[in-house]
């Protein structure tokens, strides 16, 4: 799957000054023993540096056996209260851990919100179906929504304002669990799985899995149950999936069903901007969803000042 990428460090023009982590991130492991449902994969974990003609280098992962949390908090001066569990994109082949994570929880941390990276099962597993969405990351992701709401008061998180942002793939992942909630995909396993995996938000970014193969309809397995969380998606109208993108449509397609669904759901849908842009600041137009979100996320009463509390 080609996709765009370059390392964190490199980041240039941001919409604001982008201070260094607070603190270490930590590191939570998603299930307390065997990840259910898994039958596992050959080879351990490992990431490699991708090569991207279009923005430079990126850090994959994959062969993941073991999800993982990775908790990057918020300084409590600008602190809102407000978490996002981030997605990444890969194809539900590997995750580009930077462009697509590390990249986006700075942001969020730069905004007042605490970012959550979930590193979700990959690749499919055999016998998976090489082009359909596998079962397993959306185990993950429903986990990890009632993981991080389990732990809401310690990680000073609001638990009414827990949402998802997911990319390329990691966007259909975060709409599968904004709209999977009612049933849970696994058997309870412990008390975390008592608490609500209804995320509060769902942002999608350029993602794919959205709209059936060759109808005007939503993917199939997609239902939208009328208490879908409010929903905001982004696209550039010429992603393409001749370089492995997703086309815009997947996003124009849902944005119609959740609309008919009575779903508060925004579509931004840009002229220019390719697969893969992130949350990056530079010429592309794409460049503008990141402070378009936050305006989004103050309207639908999801993101307040930051807490005034030491």
């Amino acid at each position: 799957m080609y996709r765009s990428a370059s390392a964190g460090s490199l980041l240039v023009g941001l919409l604001v000054t982008i201070p260094a982590f607070a603190a270490e991130p930590v590191v939570v492991d998603l299930w307390p023993s065997k990840t259910p449902g898994d039958i596992g994969i050959p080879g351990q974990e490992t990431s490699r540096i991708h090569q991207s003609p279009v923005e430079g280098t990126s850090t994959l992962i994959t062969n993941v056996t073991k999800p993982t949390l990775t908790l990057y908090r918020c300084p409590q001066e600008r602190n809102t209260g407000t978490a996002m569990i981030i997605c990444p994109g890969g194809g539900y082949h590997n995750l580009y851990w930077n462009v697509e994570g590390e990249e986006v929880a700075e942001w969020l941390n730069s905004v007042g919100m605490t970012g959550i990276i979930l590193k979700y099962r990959c690749p499919r597993r055999p016998g998976e179906a090489p082009a359909e969405p596998p079962l397993g990351p959306q185990l993950d992701a429903q986990r990890a929504v009632s993981l991080v709401r389990s732990r809401a008061a310690e990680w000073r998180i609001n638990p009414r304002k827990i949402g998802m942002v997911g990319f390329s793939a990691g966007g259909h992942l975060a709409l599968a669990t904004a709209t999977g909630f009612a049933k849970r995909k696994y058997e309870p396993i412990d008390a975390v799985d008592q608490v609500s995996c209804r995320p509060d938000f769902a942002v999608l970014c350029y993602s794919g899995y959205l709209k059936a193969n060759g109808k005007d309809e939503i993917w199939p397995g997609l239902h939208i149950p009328a208490d879908t969380p409010p929903i905001l998606l982004t696209h550039a109208s010429n992603d393409n999936q001749s370089y492995g993108g997703s086309l815009p449509e997947n996003s124009v397609i849902m944005y119609l069903a959740l609309k008919r669904a009575g779903v508060p759901a925004e579509l931004h849908i840009y002229a220019t901007g390719d697969h893969g842009y992130g949350v990056r600041q530079n010429e592309k137009l794409p460049s503008s969803w990141p402070q378009l979100c936050v305006n989004w996320l103050h309207n639908q009463h999801l993101l307040t000042k930051p807490s005034s509390k030491k």
